[in-house]
Formats: C-alpha cells, sequence, structure tokens
C-alpha cells in the first residue's frame, strides 16, 4: 500500500495543491512563492525520505505569512491522511541535527493528540525577506492538522539559518522514524488504549 496524499486549499489569500508520499525518494517539487520555504521544504523531503510536490500562490505582496501557515495546513492534512489507521507504525520519533554551530531537536508523537512545544529563539527575525516567527506559524499549524504531538528544541546556535535548517531537518528525520512500518507489532495500534 502506498502512503500517499493530495490536498488541495483555495481562500481568498492563498491557493495551495500538494502531494506527499511518506514512503518516497527524497523527491521534492517545489513552487511556493516563498523561496526560503521552497529550500526548507526540499531539505524536509531530502531528509525524510519523503517525495512532496507543493505549488502554493499567495498574498506574498503582503508578507510570506498567510503562503507559510497554509503550506503547514496542507502538509499537516497529507501527513494524517497518508498515515491512515497508523497500525503498525512505531508512532514515536526523535532526532537531533547539528548544522555547524548549532544544534536543533524534534520529537514527535503520532498520537492524534496536536500539541506542540517550541523552544528556540532566533538572533534574527529575518533569513532574506522570510520572517523568521513564521517557523512557529508553520510548525504549529502542521502539528495541528496532522494532530500530531511535536516538540521542538534548539539547544544552542547563533546563525539563524543554520537553526531554522537543523529545525527541518531534524523534523523530517523524526517523521521518518515515527511513520516507519515496524514488522515487530504486526499491524497492531501502538498504543495500550486500542486507538490512535
Amino acid at each position: 500500500m502506498t502512503r500517499k496524499a493530495s490536498i488541495e486549499r483555495n481562500t481568498k489569500e492563498t491557493q495551495i495543491s500538494l502531494d506527499f508520499t511518506i514512503d518516497g525518494k527524497g523527491q521534492s517539487s517545489l513552487k511556493t512563492d516563498v523561496p526560503f520555504m521552497d529550500h526548507m521544504l526540499d531539505l524536509f523531503a531530502k531528509h525524510g525520505q519523503f517525495d512532496l510536490t507543493v505549488n502554493a500562490n499567495g498574498d506574498v505582496e503582503i508578507d510570506d505569512h498567510h503562503t507559510t501557515e497554509d503550506i503547514g495546513i496542507c502538509l499537516g492534512q497529507a501527513l494524517r491522511e497518508a498515515l491512515g489507521d497508523k497500525r503498525g507504525i512505531k508512532r514515536y520519533g526523535n532526532a537531533f541535527v547539528p548544522m555547524d554551530e548549532a544544534l536543533a531537536q524534534v520529537v514527535v508523537d503520532l498520537s492524534n493528540r496536536p500539541h506542540f512545544e517550541f523552544k528556540a529563539e532566533f538572533p534574527s527575525q529575518k533569513v532574506g525577506t522570510f520572517d523568521t516567527e513564521n517557523v512557529h506559524e508553520f510548525l504549529w499549524k502542521l502539528a495541528l492538522e496532522a494532530r500530531m504531538n511535536l516538540h521542538v528544541i534548539v539547544h544552542y546556535g547563533h546563525n539563524t539559518h543554520h537553526m531554522i535548517e537543523g529545525i527541518f531537518k531534524a523534523l523530517a528525520r523524526a517523521l521518518d522514524e515515527a511513520t516507519m512500518v515496524d514488522p515487530r507489532i504486526e499491524g497492531v495500534l501502538p498504543s495500550t488504549k486500542g486507538m490512535l
């Protein structure tokens, strides 16, 4: 069974189509009108071995907020749909990624209980034209729509680009681990409650 999903979202602010495959080859095709997000999503696909296509048009003449937030919404919905009933998955994932002087950690639980913790302080408010506060918005909406427990910690760093890049790489690797099928549990839900 191929674990994949396609999502479309059309509002007065953004028009987004997104295709996501969990068991991919790390390939991406990205046109978001937000160059920094293209870069981060490319890293995400590559380091998670996901296939990801995003076509997004948004009101970037105002700023990148709506486009970035809505991509997070769509990616979260796609992840949740692609996982199906979650039988047999590992459920939890944890990854540390060093990016030069920065060290990022992401821990996930595909629990169907959305929660988001974000412990990162960026030295700069912008990377190029991208507002760094949008990283929080993207991740929060991703966690909410995927219905996952997501903890993001940047332990240290002083280059904002490196810190954010570490987050996206760690997110990809944590999700890769959490979405893996564990042959030891043979299609059983990874919960003592009998449901996720």
